[in-house]
């Protein structure tokens, strides 16, 4: 007798992450031997900066190499709250803080922590693609606000007020943002602000991962309104930032009640995330040596590059991105065109004819709530890119 396949509805509700979807196809082509080049992944190509590498290696020579305390070690939790205390004078102590594994698990933990069935959760799309499927894990209910490249990719002050009720549980948003790069200024977020303290119940979650790779010369935070202290989540992490992404190490940081639900959430998922990344990540935010600033100075070369190249694509609408390392690309004008017996619908097909006859992998807007677009990744060499543009603006020509 065959066993009984069903899985659980809440796996049911999620769909396959289209960034590690395109990821998996660059991998088996490459392994076929076909040179693909993949810009579908947001992971910087330079690795952890030595003096980080260094830390870890102490670490273990002087035996952190045991269970540390679920929600992270003192010293870590005391320095980020620290930094955020100097930089925004904060009331905060360690237990505002949590260490998880990677910002994609602080934001899973807090999720599973405050959002129940049925609950609604407010997400201006573009989004990342994550917050709507932790959304659906948890049973919330997704609502969307659209912005187009005409606004920057930027949700404006009214469309989040009509958006709102006094009933919507979380307010989700990136700044530099995933997957546009778009960056909100300090202006933006003053007005934003203004629209959340009409709505007292809504807990407001910003997503500051991207937080160093800002080209702006300052990264701005609601944090700096401190009457909203008391309901506002920042989530951050050391892997974009300081090249850590394979150390998988993220935070978040929040008043003292959801700090205590999120550790609850961890402990029985998870415990404690890695000892060893934790005291390099120690590291890595209070000893700085340069390392981030040479990165972001290579991020915003790359990023010029192929904003010109693109730029001269007819038909393609593109903002000049502020942050992170993205193009988020308006193709819509494509669809319906057609080329080497490929008919261009929607961005899916786009995507699929970029990469079989480009052979650069890039992800369909759809999956960030942007059907009109594509996203493309320029955290790799300026002659990698190079090489990726030609092939691109070629493919591009060839649809009529």
């Amino acid at each position: 007798m065959e066993i009984d396949k069903r899985v659980a509805a809440r796996v049911d509700r999620l769909t396959e992450s289209k960034t590690l979807r395109m990821a998996r196809l660059s991998r088996e082509l490459i392994d076929k031997g076909i040179d693909i080049i993949s810009l579908s992944l947001g992971e910087p190509d330079f690795d952890t900066p030595l003096y980080i590498q260094e830390a870890a290696i102490a670490a273990m020579h002087n035996g952190f190499t045991h269970y540390p305390p679920v929600a992270g070690y003192p010293d870590l939790r005391r320095a980020i709250a620290q930094r955020y205390h100097e930089t925004y004078g904060m009331d905060l102590g360690p237990a505002n803080t949590l260490v998880s594994t990677g910002a994609k698990h602080s934001l899973a933990n807090l999720v599973l922590a405050l959002v129940d069935h049925g609950d609604e959760v407010l997400i201006p799309a573009p989004y990342w693609v994550t917050y709507p499927e932790q959304v659906a894990l948890a049973g919330g209910k997704v609502r969307t606000v659209y912005a187009g490249v005409e606004q920057d990719y930027k949700m404006r002050p009214e469309q989040l007020r009509q958006a709102l009720t006094q009933d919507t549980r979380l307010l989700i948003f990136s700044s530099p943002s995933n997957p546009t790069g778009s960056v909100y200024s300090q202006e933006e977020l003053a007005a934003m602000a203004h629209v959340i303290r009409d709505f007292p119940n809504l807990v407001v979650v910003s997503d500051e991962i991207y937080e160093k790779i800002n080209f702006t010369g300052q990264h701005h935070s609601l944090a700096a309104h401190a009457d909203l202290h008391h309901r506002l989540v920042i989530v951050n992490g050391v892997s974009k930032g300081y090249a850590m992404t394979g150390w998988r190490i993220g935070y978040l940081v929040a008043p003292t009640w959801i700090v205590q639900a999120c550790e609850k959430v961890q402990g029985q998922l998870t415990s404690a995330t890695n000892s060893i990344a934790m005291k390099a990540t120690l590291a890595a935010i209070t000893q700085e040596d340069g390392s981030v600033q040479h990165m972001v100075q290579e991020f915003k070369k790359r990023r010029d590059f192929m904003y010109q190249a693109l730029k001269q694509v007819p038909g393609i609408q593109l903002n000049l991105p502020d942050g992170a390392f993205y193009l988020f690309a308006d193709v819509a004008s494509y669809y319906g065109k057609q080329a080497h017996g490929q008919l261009i619908n929607n961005s899916e097909d786009l995507v699929m004819y970029l990469l079989d006859q480009a052979h650069v992998a890039v992800v369909e807007g759809d999956a960030f709530g942007a059907p009109r677009c594509i996203r493309l990744s320029y955290a790799t060499h300026i002659n990698v890119l190079k090489e990726a543009a030609a092939r691109l603006v070629s493919a591009f020509h060839q649809l009529r």
